[in-house]
């Protein structure tokens, strides 16, 4: 997912102010994905602060090892900005943790069905990339389910996940071209791939259309 090499950079380039209502694609409406998005921001919030306290890191310090300025990840852990997917990942990255750990509000246990309507959605700055959570935010967890839109031409970047992560994914419309490991594999409709996801990869849309994909993450151990 959706990483560029880490950077210092203000919060107003990489954070959507809590407030606003970015119209990710995605099969729900555009008001009902931004309103999705800005639920996300206490509880990124809440989870950033315990997860950085609990390794002793100050907020200068998980700037430095994550490329993240300081001024964001503080209006991140005031739950005054909604990070963009690019600047969570750097995050999860740099506290060792899985994605689903920044983003998990633990609630009862049990059954739980996920309405289109109620998708917990992130996007690139751009908004050119989005990606759906497709499983509860309940509590951090090991394998993780995403659906992935792209449009036509744009790529996203990603950084290498922690040591031992693989990606399963599945192009669903669409042809795209998957740079892993200095390769590059091109997927039509219904094309699937497995691969390590430890180090730089890339998503690139070589159509006109929106690209839509599902995807696996596996992380090599319960971490967060």
């Amino acid at each position: 997912m959706k990483k560029k090499a880490p950077t210092k950079q203000g919060a107003a380039a990489d954070a959507t102010p809590a407030a606003s209502s970015p119209a990710a694609p995605s099969p729900t409406s555009a008001a009902g994905g931004a309103e999705a998005q800005t639920d996300l921001a206490p509880v990124v919030g809440s989870n950033l602060r315990r997860l950085r306290t609990r390794r002793g890191l100050s907020l200068e310090r998980l700037a430095q090892i994550s490329g993240v300025s300081r001024a964001m990840l503080g209006q991140i852990e005031l739950g005054q900005s909604a990070p963009t997917i690019n600047v969570l990942w750097k995050i999860a990255r740099a506290l060792e943790v899985t994605f689903s750990a920044l983003i998990s509000a633990r609630t009862q246990s049990g059954a739980l069905v996920l309405r289109s309507g109620e998708s917990k959605i992130l996007t690139s700055k751009d908004r050119s990339f989005s990606s759906r959570a497709l499983f509860p935010f309940d509590e951090p967890r090991r394998v993780e389910f995403y659906e992935l839109r792209l449009s036509g031409g744009a790529v996203e970047n990603a950084d290498g996940h922690p040591p031992g992560t693989s990606e399963n994914l599945v192009v669903t419309a669409g042809t795209v071209e998957i740079d892993v490991a200095g390769d590059t594999h091109k997927l039509d409709t219904g094309d699937s791939i497995l691969f390590e996801a430890d180090s730089p990869h890339a998503y690139r849309n070589v159509g006109r259309t929106e690209a839509v994909m599902y995807l696996v993450m596996t992380y090599a151990e319960e971490i967060g």
